[in-house]
């Protein structure tokens, strides 16, 4: 078979087109069936997922077509590009977004390719390397930049700008990475988060709104796992995930986590499978692909996944000398929903309300449950303390903090010992009123339906040496 690009490669592709039985239910054209792959020589060393290096780079890596109603030919599409990998596919299934660099020493920049002609244009032109590129609605995108500053250190943040590069807007302000973002129907950005600083943690999905607000965690894995690919959503409100074991040659996991109830739905799916899952692509009716390397073979190909066995079943199609890394479906699909944003620019700080420090969710009053009581909170930075500040009788607090800077809290005792350790890294963005129900709480616990004593006082402005913020006066309707 010929592979068209830069250069003329003959390659053994073997293909069975089993997706004539399959229903694309998820895209408004079921007629259309071009799959879209990404696809590199196979012997690369997989990348390391547990040092917390950056793993969404593959250097030498295409992006290429095959049509599975006359699966004949696969066809490279980034042929004058150095590398090219992670195709996004526009609402209306016209365009991709993708992440290219045309020579080997270049940083790596978002582009856009309109399928029909395979035309490209160039959308972020920056110094840095830029990865990870997802459509938003409203004509925007959001990806992944390498950034080193004074707020987060050195990292991998994640940015916005129109369909031409401009109006940049940095959306998350964490010491560590973001990568593998997705775009859930509800309008959310959901992506892989890790920190680096003050050490480098497993990776966590963290779900966030367009602007930056309302960041929080959406799923962990458990302390042996790691989460190694790019979030999926199904029609039926399940988010699609591979876990891989540290340390270890066991299987990796395929699972299933519920939109609603993330933290408490976590179901195996490839309980019969023995081997390595690269990515995974829904198809709609409960139906989908993976990429997936038997134990004893050295290459990702793609199959059915029987959802019966528990096993990737069916050969859709693989290739002799390269891997199939990623996986997507050129169609029309849901537009998800635009969310308004609480942002103003000309706001310097966002508020923070907690109803009670002291509460960690619905435990014993006897035994060693008991936790110690706390009646301070210290703030820190990413180098220094923000401050201590004393909670009210109720274990309330009310904060004013200076917006886009990363903080942790943690509970102290009246004699200043720290009682807990520091929460995960969070911000508030311009404008942002964001509240918590306790200290290391069930994310999903309701608060209890009284006014806090903090919020019946000014908040304290953190960090706490400063008196006073001259900024535009906002009013709550």
């Amino acid at each position: 078979m010929m592979i068209r690009g830069r250069k003329h490669i003959i390659l053994s592709l073997s293909i069975l087109c089993i997706l004539n039985s399959i229903s694309v239910s998820c895209r408004k054209n079921p007629q259309e069936k071009l799959l879209l792959v990404t696809i590199a020589k196979t012997g690369r060393p997989d990348p390391d997922f547990i040092s917390g290096k950056s793993w969404r780079f593959v250097d030498g890596a295409q992006i290429a077509t095959v049509n599975l109603n006359k699966p004949s030919r696969l066809r490279i599409l980034t042929g004058d590009f150095h590398s090219a990998c992670y195709p996004e596919v526009s609402y209306d299934g016209k365009r991709i977004l993708f992440t290219a660099r045309i020579n080997e020493n270049d940083p790596w920049q978002i582009w856009e390719m309109k399928l029909s002609t395979g035309k490209t244009r160039k959308i972020i032109s920056l110094s840095e390397n830029c990865v990870d590129p997802v459509y938003l609605p409203g004509d925007r995108i959001a990806f992944s930049r390498h950034i080193v500053n004074d707020t987060v250190g050195e990292g991998h943040s994640l940015f916005t700008c129109n369909m031409y590069g401009s109006n940049l807007k940095q959306i998350t302000f964490y010491p560590g990475n973001y990568f593998a973002p997705a775009v859930l129907k509800d309008g959310r950005i959901l992506a892989l988060s890790r920190q680096l600083t003050p050490s480098v943690k497993d990776p966590v999905l963290t779900v966030m709104r367009p602007d930056g607000t309302k960041a929080d965690m959406f799923f962990k894995a458990d302390p042996e796992k790691v989460i190694v690919n790019r979030p999926r959503e199904t029609d039926d409100g399940r988010i699609l995930l591979v876990e891989k074991y540290k340390g270890s040659d066991s299987p990796d996991n395929l699972i299933s986590i519920n939109y609603n109830r993330p933290l408490h739905t976590k179901k195996i799916l490839s309980s019969g499978a023995k081997g390595s899952f690269k990515a995974v692509l829904p198809l709609g009716s409960g139906k989908f692909m993976v990429s997936f390397r038997e134990p004893e073979s050295d290459k990702y190909s793609v199959r059915e996944f029987n959802a019966e066995t528990g096993t990737p079943d069916k050969v859709v199609f693989e290739l002799k000398d390269h891997d199939v890394l990623d996986l997507a479906i050129a169609g029309e699909y849901q537009r998800p929903k635009k969310l308004p944003s609480e942002v103003d620019l000309q706001v310097k700080t966002g508020l923070l309300m907690c109803q009670d420090i002291n509460f960690h969710g619905f435990i014993s009053d006897a035994g060693s449950n008991v936790m110690p009581r706390a009646s301070k909170i210290e703030i820190l930075g990413i180098d220094s303390t923000y401050g201590i500040v004393p909670v009210e009788k109720d274990g309330s607090f009310y904060l004013k903090v200076l917006a886009d800077k990363p903080f942790r809290i943690r509970s102290l005792d009246e004699n200043n010992r720290v009682l807990s350790g520091e929460c995960s890294w969070m911000w508030l963005r311009p404008n942002e009123r964001r509240g918590c129900v306790g200290c290391h709480e069930d994310p999903e616990t309701v608060p209890v339906n009284r006014i806090p004593l903090a919020v019946t006082k000014d908040p304290v402005i953190i960090p706490v040496h400063i008196t006073e913020v001259r900024e535009k006066s906002v009013e709550l309707e």
